[in-house]
């Protein structure tokens, strides 16, 4: 059972690996900042819980306290790595200036948002769809309103649901409600974050003149956006029916179908807000994921043991977010196999 990021990261959190993780992540991004390796100012210090997964992971994969320290000092850079990366993407597409995304949920979906683009724009007929919402409402009028979609999207999934008529009409409009709510209350936030932003930079150019800074944050600040959500709520039925039809996957979607805005928030950036792109994407994501976390499943069920975690009566569980990401088959994969020259090649890769 997929028991989502929150009970995941309450496991990472639970090791005693785990509950070094904040000060390790932030050693490591003064260090970093300090000797100009990054522009980020990291403040969201609740995501540190993603390298506390893996550094937990490895440790019960290999029983090594000391590789599992290492791991998180690896991990912890290559978020800040991609964080530089998605940056301008990040600041551009969503209008957030001065913030960059340090979610470890989010950011591989870059290195596999960016190859697929570049098929789909070598693709006949494919390259040629542009369905954001902008040319939606321009082709469609009224009907293209996000409103107007999100009640769609909603009927059709109550529909799909076998709902009532009464639910499926409330779903329909509890779905349109947040496709206009949620972009307010981003923006609203972002009003909050802005003196934040000032604040940093001022501190940083009196400090490390002619130094840029990012302020690293949640991509929640994106999952407001209407491609994301639109697309967010299509992947949710599925990503249910991928995991039944694939051949060799062992996990079920449930506490982390919630989470999928979060994994394609950077993905709909590569895509320019694409929902056509953002959905193929996502499905490839979400699909890679499955066969990732399955993977995974034997050595979170042993963490969630050694945090004493209530699993429900669940002989076996998994997450289909961190647990199905390639940085974590990536880290964990050559942690386990390879031990300290499998982390410490991916350290030396990332300074490099």
């Amino acid at each position: 059972i997929d028991i989502g990021w929150p009970a995941a990261s309450a496991i990472a959190y639970g090791t005693v690996l785990g509950s070094i993780a904040i000060p390790v992540g932030i050693i490591v991004n003064v260090i970093l900042l300090f000797v100009g390796l990054t522009k980020i100012l990291n403040v969201d210090i609740w995501n540190y819980w993603h390298i506390a997964f893996t550094g937990s992971l490895v440790y019960v994969a290999t029983n090594d306290f000391a590789l599992g320290i290492l791991t998180m000092i690896v991990h912890s850079m290559l978020i800040y790595l991609m964080g530089d990366m998605v940056a301008p993407l990040v600041q551009k597409h969503y209008g957030l200036p001065g913030i960059t995304f340090t979610q470890g949920a989010s950011l591989p979906g870059f290195a596999l948002a960016l190859p697929l683009n570049w098929i789909f724009d070598r693709i006949p007929g494919i390259s040629r769809i542009k369905l954001t919402p902008e040319t939606i409402q321009k082709r469609m009028g009224v009907f293209g309103d996000s409103t107007v979609i999100g009640l769609v999207i909603g009927l059709v999934i109550g529909f799909l649901a076998k709902y009532s008529l009464a639910k499926t009409l409330q779903l329909g409009i509890n779905t349109a409600a947040v496709l206009v709510v949620m972009p307010r209350m981003v923006s609203l936030l972002m009003e909050g974050l802005t003196p934040i932003s000032e604040g940093a930079n001022e501190f940083v150019k009196k400090r490390f003149p002619g130094r840029q800074l990012f302020i690293g944050m949640d991509s929640a600040l994106a999952v407001g956006q209407e491609a994301v959500l639109s697309a967010s709520l299509i992947l949710v039925p599925v990503t249910i029916f991928l995991s039944v039809i694939l051949p060799g996957n062992s996990v079920l979607p449930f506490g982390d179908l919630a989470t999928i805005p979060f994994m394609i928030a950077i993905m709909a950036a590569v895509f320019r807000g694409d929902i056509f792109r953002t959905i193929i994407g996502g499905i490839v994501d979400i699909a890679i994921s499955l066969y990732i976390a399955s993977w995974v499943a034997p050595m979170l069920t042993q963490a969630a043991k050694l945090a004493k975690f209530n699993m429900h009566g669940n002989s076996s569980i998994s997450v289909l977010s961190d647990g199905g990401s390639w940085t974590t088959l990536l880290i964990v994969g050559l942690g386990k196999m390879m031990t300290w020259t499998g982390i410490s090649l991916i350290g030396i890769a990332v300074l490099a």
